[in-house]
């Protein structure tokens, strides 16, 4: 490994430690994890499946239905039939996840130094 490649690796681990950073302090404020502010977000402005939720979380299938159930049992989403295809389930946020959400939009985060110039804040 040479020093380029060295000095990418240590900028990995500190956006990873940044981002592990984050998302503690996001747990503690809100009562959720990252992945299920995440999902809250892409509800936001729509209704997706399970399949197309994993899709836009960027999750396996596996891991999204656990982040689906977690958030579905705090009563934050809700699980409505397609019109088209019964089998087919979506989900769509609750008015509780609505103000879960907009708690969350209203906050200042603690984001660290780290983050702040990947993400342009």
């Amino acid at each position: 490994m040479n020093n380029s490649q060295v000095s990418t690796l240590c900028q990995i681990r500190d956006i990873y430690r940044a981002i592990y950073e984050f998302e503690l302090d996001f747990q503690q404020s809100y009562n959720l994890g990252l992945n299920e502010g995440m999902l809250l977000c892409s509800l936001n402005t729509q209704k997706y499946s399970s399949n197309e939720l994993a899709g836009v979380l960027g999750l396996s299938n596996s891991n999204t239905s656990k982040v689906i159930k977690s958030v579905e049992k705090k009563g934050l989403i809700k699980r409505i039939v397609g019109k088209d295809d019964k089998r087919q389930m979506y989900f769509t946020m609750t008015e509780l996840g609505r103000k879960k959400l907009e708690s969350i939009k209203c906050a200042d985060f603690n984001i660290p130094e780290s983050l702040k110039s990947i993400i342009k804040l």
